[in-house]
Order: C-alpha cells, then structure tokens, then sequence
C-alpha cells in the first residue's frame, strides 16, 4: 500500500486514440499498473498508474494530450468479499471520503489491485496502515 502519482488525460473519444497512447508507453518502456476510461461525448477521460509517471507525463504532453497529475492510493488488497468493504469502513470512520476507485483481479487469484482516490491520501495511508 502506496501514494502513487495517477495521470490523467483528456483524449479525443474515436478509435484508435487509446492505443496510440499505449503504443507511446511500451515504447518507452512504461507499463501500466491501473487504468479507467470514462467516456463523455466528445472526449473519455483516462486515468492510469504506471511505472514511470514523470517520463509518460512527458509523452503525453509531446502527443499533445491535457495530462494532469494527482495523488492516489495503490493498494494491492485480498481478492475476497468483504475486502473493499473493510476498506471503505476504515476510511469512512476517519472522515475520509472516497472520491472514486477502480479496481481488478481474476477470478481465481488471491489478489487484487485497487487505486483510490480520496480527500487526503496522506491520512488514509496512516489509518489504512494502522487499521
């Protein structure tokens, strides 16, 4: 369990837009820990983890996409029910808000990885931690 930098990017919602920004990363050697896209009409929203924040920032802003930087949690957590419950108690207990999340696992693994975005990263760490 971390606060990691997320990225954020603005990108025209048409095919292809995505796996251009993709390319770009494995390019670069950059992998991605998390993603989510939101879709509007014109534009999706992108939010991605990856291995090297700084560097893709970098391509983002040479492919000419709107990137924007935030603090998130990055916690590998059990792959069970209940686990995301536990979780959203402990921060809900601290006054801590949820502000949005995404999260995966197979099926069959034992773990999952959730990024949380939440009002101050810095106290859920400490109370998730302590909790």
């Amino acid at each position: 369990m971390k606060i990691v930098d997320q990225l954020s990017l603005l990108l025209e919602n048409q095919p292809g837009t995505l796996a251009d920004v993709c390319d770009a990363l494995a390019a670069a050697r950059i992998n991605i820990y998390g993603l989510s896209v939101a879709d509007a009409t014109d534009h999706a929203v992108v939010r991605m983890v990856v291995s090297d924040p700084r560097k893709a920032l970098h391509i983002f802003e040479a492919y000419g996409a709107l990137a924007i930087e935030s603090q998130v949690l990055m916690i590998e957590n059990d792959n069970r029910p209940g686990a995301l419950s536990r979780i959203a108690k402990i921060l809900s207990e601290k006054k801590i808000n949820i502000e949005y999340a995404y999260l995966a696992s197979a099926p069959a693994a034992k773990k999952g990885l959730l990024i949380l975005s939440v009002s101050d990263p810095k106290k859920a760490l400490r109370v998730l931690r302590a909790g």
